[in-house]
């Protein structure tokens, strides 16, 4: 068998908060809660466990998801009606903007307790280039 991800903990100010603010721009499913979590799983199959911690004590993280075209627009879209803010980049230099990386399309944006999260349309390396 080789070796995947089968699931990752999330620590966010408010778990129901935030598993449905992430499923909602990516357009997945929010699962039932089971014990201290709440679920969302990508088409991969890997699970994000969203657990409610001390606000204090969360580290920021950073979360990429490969999505088709399709999926980066509607997500895009719901990113810009709701205000959240966005980025080109990682270091938050570029709001409001999206970038063309490796010919595709990728954009930055924080969660309710804010983590990183990316969309990309390619992976990294794949080729093409961009801004």
């Amino acid at each position: 068998m080789s070796v995947e991800l089968n699931h990752t903990i999330i620590h966010s100010r408010d778990k129901r908060a935030s598993a449905e603010f992430l499923a909602d721009i990516l357009g997945l499913r929010v699962g039932d809660e089971w014990g201290p979590f709440i679920p969302v799983e990508t088409g991969n199959g890997v699970t994000l466990d969203f657990a409610t911690g001390d606000p204090d004590k969360i580290v920021p993280q950073h979360y990429a998801f490969l999505v088709s075209e399709e999926e980066f627009d509607a997500g895009y879209e719901k990113i810009k009606q709701w205000g959240v803010r966005h980025f080109a980049d990682p270091y938050m230099k570029r709001p409001d903007e999206i970038n063309h990386n490796d010919g595709g399309r990728g954009v930055y944006f924080l969660d309710p307790s804010g983590h990183a999260m990316e969309m990309i349309t390619r992976p990294y390396g794949s080729g093409g280039s961009g801004s």
